[in-house]
């Protein structure tokens, strides 16, 4: 360290780190899943881990006994589970005899959603501490032979500075909701074109002719069967995706939401008239501020729009009524353009200790990222508005 004011601390569970130290740096950002509830319990509940081949790495600057920044991190000895797919990269590796894994990768695990950085005490010197931290990856890298660094779903704003560093701006595509100011759900639909106003409205109504309620529970109104119910529905839904399935999450990680995150969350339950109170058909969301992040979901049965019924017509409606200005729904699905959800970049940042494939990433990614951004383009020129929106 050329700072001796300063200590490194690389920790091998967030355990080591005190909560309330932790969501200092945490609690003000926009995203919930750098917060320690959320993080820690991906650890104790034994979803990630030497066994997943997700090994935390967490990388800590201290003064004194303060902690003053922190990066979330993750040894990898694969690619599943982080939803950028780099593949190719892994071909082009093979093809140059580099060993692609392990590979070092900044994330909240399992969660596709933007919004990663390193965290920062509000007093501290950012720019600084940011190098700091920068150095102290690359000779754990180097002294562990690991071959790279990959930060997904970025802050954009903090991805913009770490470029800096010699690491490659990967685009990758999204979708966004947006509120304009709707003041019920029917103002939503208004903006749409009268096809796709009456299809969203059939399946709506298909719900309604199938003895299907739908009901919305936010945080200490969820029932407490809820939370393995979703384990159960969440593997099944894995199930249907065989070897491409991100199943990562334990019984003990819903069961610890209830506990730990319960405050964060929504679930969007489907009930039919011959199930009773057991759903048979749910989501579950996730909340923060002006913020709505669709995560999981499931259902017993193939019933047909329940899907879109559950993960957005009904959020939708939620979100509207509870001033929410941002819904993620995930990735994936060009089906989500049809419910009006906005093609959005995100980005991925990316550094090899390879000099050689450094050079071939940053001479080949501005072509990518072109192309990638035309897709984005071309999507949104699909989205089923009416031409004044």
């Amino acid at each position: 360290m050329s700072d001796p004011a300063l200590t490194i601390r690389w920790l091998g569970a967030l355990s080591q780190v005190e909560k309330s130290q932790w969501n200092r740096l945490a609690s003000p950002l926009s995203t919930p899943f750098l917060e320690w509830d959320w993080l820690d319990l991906l650890e104790t509940s034994e979803s990630l881990g030497a066994d997943t081949g997700w090994i935390p790495r967490h990388l800590t600057v201290w003064e004194g006994d303060q902690l003053m920044a922190a990066a979330p991190l993750y040894i990898k000895i694969h690619s599943e589970g982080e939803f950028v797919f780099d593949h190719p990269w892994v071909d082009l590796a093979e093809r140059m005899g580099i060993s692609y894994y392990p590979k070092l990768v900044g994330m909240s695990p399992f969660t596709p959603i933007p919004g990663y950085r390193f965290l920062m005490a509000e007093e501290a010197d950012g720019d600084h501490i940011t190098r700091l931290m920068i150095q102290e990856i690359d000779k754990l890298c180097i002294g562990n032979r690991i071959s790279g660094v990959h930060f997904h779903y970025t802050d954009p704003g903090w991805a913009a500075g770490i470029i800096k560093y010699g690491y490659s701006r990967w685009t990758h595509g999204s979708f966004t909701w947006r509120d304009r100011d709707y003041g019920s759900f029917s103002d939503y639909l208004a903006i749409f074109k009268t096809n796709q106003r009456r299809n969203i409205r059939r399946e709506q109504r298909e719900m309604e002719e199938m003895g299907i309620d739908i009901r919305v529970y936010a945080k200490d109104a969820i029932p407490l069967d809820f939370f393995p119910l979703m384990h159960r529905l969440y593997a099944l839904t894995n199930a249907k995706f065989g070897i491409w399935g991100c199943k990562y999450l334990t019984p003990a990680f819903f069961e610890g939401l209830a506990e730990k995150h319960r405050n964060r969350l929504v679930f969007v339950a489907a009930f039919s008239e011959e199930g009773g109170e057991s759903p048979i058909g749910m989501s579950m969301l996730v909340t923060k501020g002006d913020r709505l992040y669709g995560r999981y979901w499931g259902s017993r049965e193939e019933i047909r729009s329940l899907h879109f019924n559950v993960c957005y017509y009904k959020p939708i409606e939620w979100a509207i009524e509870n001033d929410i200005r941002y819904f993620d729904p995930g990735i994936g699905g060009m089906h989500k353009v049809r419910r009006g959800f906005i093609a959005t970049p995100n980005y991925s940042l990316h550094r090899f200790c390879d000099p050689g494939f450094r050079r071939i990433m940053r001479h080949h990614m501005e072509e990518i990222n072109r192309l990638e951004m035309e897709e984005i383009e071309a999507t949104n020129a699909r989205l089923p508005f009416s031409n004044h929106q």
